[in-house]
């Protein structure tokens, strides 16, 4: 069977991000199928480019990885529903192979995405066993397996059972040299994962939707692995994508034993949770490379926290940045304005906390729901909402001016990120924020 894989992710700001998911499911297809990887987010006419793509290979089934419902950097409310839509009706006049529909986007919502794209299936979760499944199904003829959403001519069928997360250890490590060499040549960023699912009971986040609540762990040796592949390929730095990288410690205390074993010189971020960061993992991080943590703060407020269920409150984020700073790893911290009952008041302690706090880096969003792509009223209920936020993120933008406000487009715009990436300026972009505003002062 010849199979396309579509990563229909085009976002690359403030960095273009590896479809490394799509690449695992790809390593998990046996190698009796014909694959090809069709990559948009690099092309000028993606349409043009797909069609002529599918035209040339003539797949039998086209898997197409979702990333985002909204766009990513959370600098607007525009979502990716309409150009999903257009993309699939460019593969429709192009070929008659079904469609399936795949990744974190299509896993948050797939009910919702099969009846408005309109696909032939899907698969939510992870899809590195449910796919080679589905596809001994397809050629059979046989039932599908559980997991499978399917589309028949008179309407989706009722979800199906979704099966178990899987266990990691057999995983094919991704084939990072079917890549485009632009992720490297221009953003020089690779992507690694140490582990999957989240037991966090944070009330907003999907993780738990993409990859479970149970945790599950790479070895480190594969983890280490992975880095000296990213290496090879010409990555300048890591991007460890797990949920939180430091839950549990003792985990991630072994992956950075193992690569200090290794002696890598990949200099590394991930995300950190505030819960379990201690002397020996900050120690053990630096030892291993890594120059920087983005932590998923969000509220400066105790009450919010605990509405949000973090699970943290905000001495244990300060004694963060505290030990952060003691040991020389930059620390990002995200916060979300504008949740679910959050007041005025709240929100106006959150901004005060940050300039007191005043961490290495931080990045302030507003807070916008993945059901707003496909419920207006909502949408525009939760738009009044963003309204005054972004009214009060207005009048005290001043007080924050090495910080990242992407709705503002503060410190977040295509031309500032290019300036940088010209300037040599390597890893994410948050890290260079602080020492661009200082120059700029300084050149006054």
């Amino acid at each position: 069977m010849r199979i396309a894989f579509i990563s229909a992710n085009r976002e690359k700001l403030p960095d273009a991000c590896i479809p490394l998911g799509l690449l695992y499911v790809m390593a998990a297809t046996p190698a009796r199928h014909d694959k090809k990887l069709i990559d948009l987010a690099f092309v000028t006419d993606a349409h043009a480019y797909l069609a002529a793509e599918l035209i040339e290979f003539e797949p039998n089934l086209v898997a197409v990885g979702i990333r985002n419902i909204q766009n990513n950097d959370y600098s607007g409310t525009s979502t990716n529903i309409e150009e999903l839509k257009k993309l699939l009706q460019s593969i429709r006049e192009v070929t008659f192979a079904p469609i399936i529909l795949g990744g974190a986007g299509f896993s948050v919502m797939p009910d919702q995405l099969m009846q408005v794209l309109g696909a032939d299936y899907g698969i939510a979760g992870e899809g590195e066993v449910r796919f080679p499944q589905f596809l001994e199904s397809l050629e059979a003829g046989g039932p599908l397996p559980a997991g499978i959403w399917c589309r028949h001519n008179n309407g989706p069928v009722p979800m199906r059972e979704l099966a178990s997360f899987m266990e990691l250890r057999a995983l094919a490590p991704p084939d990072r040299t079917l890549l485009d060499r632009a992720y490297y040549k221009q953003y020089g960023i690779d992507s690694v994962q140490t582990s999957r699912g989240c037991s966090m009971k944070c009330t907003y986040c999907t993780y738990p939707l993409i990859e479970g609540s149970i945790r599950r762990f790479f070895d480190p040796t594969v983890v280490a692995d992975e880095f000296a592949r990213a290496g090879e390929q010409g990555a300048d730095h890591v991007f460890v994508v797990d949920s939180v990288f430091n839950l549990p410690a003792t985990h991630a205390k072994g992956v950075c034993r193992e690569l200090i074993r290794r002696e890598n010189e990949i200099p590394w971020t991930c995300y950190a949770n505030p819960i379990a960061f201690d002397d020996e993992l900050a120690e053990l991080m630096i030892q291993a490379r890594c120059i920087g943590m983005e932590v998923g703060s969000d509220s400066g407020c105790n009450a919010v926290l605990k509405r949000l269920r973090k699970g943290f409150n905000v001495g244990q984020i300060r004694r963060l940045h505290e030990r952060a700073a003691r040991f020389g790893i930059a620390d990002c911290h995200t916060f979300i304005l504008g949740t679910r009952e959050e007041t005025t008041e709240e929100t106006q302690r959150t901004l005060d906390f940050i300039v007191e706090m005043d961490p290495f880096a931080a990045i302030i969003m507003v807070w916008i729901d993945d059901l707003e792509a496909l419920d207006t009223a909502y949408a525009l209920e939760r738009s009044s909402a963003r309204a005054s936020v972004l009214q009060l993120l207005e009048e005290r933008r001043k007080e924050f001016p090495h910080w990242i406000i992407p709705s503002l487009a503060v410190n977040f715009d295509e031309t500032t990120f290019r300036n940088m990436r010209k300037a040599g300026l390597k890893g994410p972009l948050w890290q260079h924020m602080r020492g661009q505003h200082t120059s700029r002062a300084k050149s006054r």
